[in-house]
């Protein structure tokens, strides 16, 4: 289902980036300079979320990167859709290079499922703290909110299939988080640690790091 969503997605891609082209060469620059940027941003959106069903169902490529570049990367993207209420912050050890083998599209899809889940455990108002550190075998990295919490007994339902506190959507994110990290990227998604009424830290551990 997943791969051929992607595979349907692609054709009107296809043309919306040829209507781009097309606009780019018969509109005035002061048009041009107005729109087609905005245009050009949510063509690649779009490629990025196909680029990532089409890797559901198959195992993808891993690439030895950057987990400070890749987060901060998405940070940057939430951060514009968040409401200015929001306080980012990510934490490394300054001079560290922490490199993990991992897909990036399926990690940023990842990322940015915590990183809604955390402004949706907010209400759009607080803090959310990214903590990257490693130890001798794994790379690890805590996402850490000011949200509602998560009751203990919860920790492990959150993950299941159709689990949402809010009044709409399927209650996948998480669950498919826990799948991409554990079933493709061969690491552990858990919850590290929540009180209810002050937030919660999600944890990605990495099986593989390598230092650069």
């Amino acid at each position: 289902m997943a791969k051929e969503t992607a595979h349907q997605l692609g054709t009107p891609l296809s043309s919306l980036s040829a209507w781009g082209d097309y606009l780019d060469n018969i509109l005035p620059e002061n048009i041009k300079e107005k729109f087609l940027p905005e245009l050009s941003k949510d063509i690649q959106r779009l490629e990025t979320i196909t680029n990532r069903f089409s890797k559901i169902g198959s195992q993808p490529v891993l690439t030895e990167e950057n987990l400070y570049t890749e987060i901060e990367t998405m940070v940057d993207y939430i951060k514009q859709r968040a409401s200015g209420k929001v306080d980012f912050n990510i934490h490394q050890s300054e001079g560290a290079n922490i490199r993990a083998l991992i897909s990036v599209p399926l990690f940023g899809w990842v990322l940015e499922n915590l990183l809604k889940n955390a402004l949706d455990a907010m209400d759009g108002k607080g803090k959310i703290d990214i903590y990257i550190s490693a130890n001798n075998v794994h790379a690890i990295v805590d996402i850490k909110d000011t949200g509602k919490g998560i009751h203990s007994s919860k920790f492990k339902t959150v993950f299941k299939p159709g689990y949402s506190t809010k009044q709409r959507g399927w209650g996948l994110g998480l669950s498919l988080s826990k799948r991409i990290i554990e079933n493709y990227l061969k690491g552990k998604l858990f919850v590290k640690e929540s009180v209810i009424g002050k937030g919660s830290t999600f944890r990605i551990v990495l099986d593989e790091k390598r230092n650069a």
